[in-house]
């Protein structure tokens, strides 16, 4: 049985095993390293921060009582807009409607939000990702992602309005 789990604070634990997880498996497909998480980084506060971002949602996917995806909506600065960022989705999980499901509940959130856009950005060579959110309508924007560590290439940023497909 797959289920959509809204986390608080108190379950960082579970957040921090799915991110790890996240960095280790798909180290290509974040602007966040593990060892920027692990070691000194690796303290309650700072999983609880992430988890306390102010008007964020932060949603896990459980498949058959196991933790297998993650993802989250933050208030974007600009625009009356949201962004779907630390998306996730365990190997083992892949290809059973996880991803779509977690990008279904950040998109229902930034409708209960009244956002404008749902923004987010994806690394350029992430075909697999690039498929997926282009399924659920999202599209290239003319905007720069943030510069990637060869200092040449730039994150792909598409977007949608959501509720639309």
């Amino acid at each position: 049985m797959l289920e959509l789990r809204t986390l608080d604070s108190d379950d960082w634990p579970i957040w921090r095993e799915l991110r790890l997880a996240a960095l280790a498996e798909a180290p290509y497909a974040f602007g966040s390293t593990l060892a920027e998480w692990k070691g000194a980084g690796d303290r309650e506060e700072r999983w609880r921060a992430r988890l306390e971002i102010p008007g964020a949602r932060d949603v896990i996917a459980v498949l058959d009582g196991h933790p297998v995806g993650m993802a989250s909506g933050v208030p974007a600065e600009e625009d009356s807009g949201v962004e779907l960022i630390s998306m996730w989705v365990s190997p083992a999980a892949r290809g059973h409607g996880v991803g779509d499901l977690l990008i279904g509940a950040v998109e229902a959130w930034a409708v209960e939000r009244h956002a404008k856009v749902l923004r987010l950005s994806v690394m350029p060579d992430n075909d697999k990702a690039i498929a997926l959110y282009g399924r659920h309508g999202f599209a290239d924007i003319d905007e720069l992602g943030d510069l990637l560590p060869d200092g040449v290439r730039r994150e792909r940023v598409m977007a949608k309005t959501p509720g639309t497909v």
